[in-house]
């Protein structure tokens, strides 16, 4: 008798008895509305074993993945409260002009109702949670050869982690906020301005509000400014419009309306399918909508601007259900344009 051509081979069915092991362990262990994703993690974690991977290698894999789970439980319960992140030195003493201006800053914004996020450490990290206070800051510290210690204010705080990793932790500063203040700083803070201007300007993270801020008078900024157009701008390197997506002043309330402006009538974003959905406090008028997509012709993909309820595949987003959508789709690539349109709509 001729054998069964289309028989399973071992490998096939050593995969099928794994699925079925793993959905069973993830239903043991509580069952997920997100369970596809967490078969797929543990089947990546699996072929590490199939690859060979070093120790090395799945430590790091490992103590990374952690230090994520970890941070965003805590940050989980405060994820409807606005927050901003403050970038600066550690080297800035108290009492000094930059620390007096991230406090009052820090200041201004909780009594706002936001959360601030910093490094935890001294001279501006600490001047950021001093303004806010303690209940209001969360600390995000980086372990360092030096061991560089929480400041006073967050030190043993629950919203204080602390991370082994410069990328988690990055990770974590840009994820989990709404806008970023940068203050004046040195290597660190210059790394975290331009890696946030690169995720802005090239769409992979969410749009916000970066302010950078300086004393009262002060240059430290304004040299910077001038740096970047005299440099960069003049040279082709960048676009025009990429200098929308920061803002530069010497006065904390003019940092602060900055940032909350942005809050104006833009919400939120997010994709659905090749469309960007911008999500509204208030639905703009049809004459207005036109005129802006007459403005803004050269950011489209295909189509025009159309407004809308929530769609369908926004379903897990159920609270912001009753928001207003402006639709279209989006070429992908000119963020800084973009951030314009947000603008223009803040201003309808």
């Amino acid at each position: 008798m001729a054998r069964n051509s289309t028989r399973t081979s071992p490998a096939v069915r050593s995969r099928g008895v794994a699925d079925e092991l793993i959905a069973h362990l993830i239903e043991q262990a509580g069952g997920s509305p997100h369970a596809e994703f967490l078969e797929e993690m543990i089947h990546s974690t699996l072929r590490l074993i199939r690859n060979q991977t070093s120790r090395g290698d799945i430590k790091i894999l490992n103590a990374a993945l952690r230090e994520l789970i970890y941070a965003f439980r805590i940050f989980a319960p405060y994820r409807g409260t606005r927050k901003v992140t403050i970038f600066g030195s550690a080297r800035i003493s108290e009492g000094a002009p930059e620390y007096l201006q991230a406090a009052a800053f820090a200041r201004e914004m909780s009594a706002r109702g936001w959360m601030v996020i910093t490094g935890a450490g001294d001279g501006i990290m600490k001047a950021g949670q001093d303004g806010a206070g303690r209940d209001q800051s969360f600390g995000v510290n980086i372990r360092l050869p030096f061991e560089q210690s929480a400041n006073e204010v967050i030190q043993n705080d629950a919203k204080l982690i602390t991370f082994r990793y410069f990328f988690t932790r990055k990770l974590v500063f840009v994820k989990e906020t709404d806008a970023i203040a940068l203050f004046p700083g040195g290597f660190g803070t210059m790394d975290e301005a331009f890696e946030t201007l690169t995720l802005l300007q090239t769409g992979k993270s969410s749009l916000l509000p970066l302010v950078c801020v300086d004393r009262e008078g002060g240059d430290y900024w304004r040299a910077w400014d001038a740096y970047i157009r005299g440099m960069l701008l003049s040279r082709g390197l960048i676009a025009p419009e990429d200098l929308s997506l920061y803002r530069v002043t010497d006065r904390f309330a003019e940092a602060a309306r900055e940032i909350l402006s942005f809050y104006r009538n833009y919400h939120s974003s997010r994709y659905v399918g090749d469309r960007l959905v911008l999500r509204l406090q208030h639905a703009p008028a049809a004459e207005t909508v036109s005129r802006l997509e007459s403005e803004f012709r050269d950011i489209l993909a295909e189509g025009g601007f159309s407004m809308s309820s929530a769609l369908p595949e926004e379903a897990e987003d159920s609270a912001l259900s009753s928001l207003p959508r402006l639709t279209f789709v989006f070429n992908r690539r000119s963020f800084g344009r973009l951030r314009q349109l947000i603008d223009a709509l803040n201003r309808c």
